[in-house]
């Protein structure tokens, strides 16, 4: 009785499995545009108010680790690209949100990058996505325990920006065609 009842569950959990992941939204076809394989990402610049190094370095690697991670593009030189993907970061602000009353010092600091991007097929000279004062915002906190500077708190938001602006570029891909 127990043999059959083991026999009868293993096939039963094996169509949960297959139902459960299907459901999830994974799927291993390639997620970016068909015909796409190549992207050009030239250094991003920065704004002439800006005055932190390095922001524009970091922020292309971000972007690059991003497309080469989730969307399976290789990232290759202007003459070898079938799009290219060029940005600035055009303004940075931050504040504080919250102080610590005993010692005067922040405890909450908020960044906003504002960027403008463009993503465009070399071989049809046509652009697929150009966003103006795109602007994604994270918070990162100076005070003790943690003790994050600027350099810190930005990685995070690195990140983020590049995550977003590889997902609205697809998404604006997506409702084109």
């Amino acid at each position: 009785m127990n043999t059959i009842r083991r026999m009868m569950i293993l096939p039963a959990l094996c169509l949960l499995t297959v139902v459960w992941v299907g459901g999830c939204g994974y799927t291993a076809k390639n997620q970016g545009r068909q015909g796409i394989s190549t992207v050009c990402v030239p250094i991003w610049t920065r704004g002439a108010d800006i005055y932190r190094r390095d922001l524009e370095i970091r922020l292309t690697e971000a972007i690059i680790k991003k497309i080469e991670l989730d969307r399976n593009y290789k990232v290759v030189a202007k003459n070898r690209a079938d799009t290219l993907l060029t940005g600035s970061i055009d303004r940075i602000s931050q504040a504080t949100l919250s102080i610590n009353p005993d010692t005067g010092i922040p405890r909450e600091m908020q960044i906003t990058f504002y960027v403008s991007f463009k993503w465009e097929d070399l071989r049809r000279n046509k652009t697929y996505v150009e966003k103006k004062n795109f602007r994604v915002t994270t918070v990162y906190l100076p005070d003790a325990p943690f003790n994050e500077d600027f350099f810190r708190g930005s990685e995070d938001l690195m990140d983020k920006l590049a995550e977003r602006i590889v997902e609205t570029t697809e998404a604006e891909w997506g409702n084109e065609q």
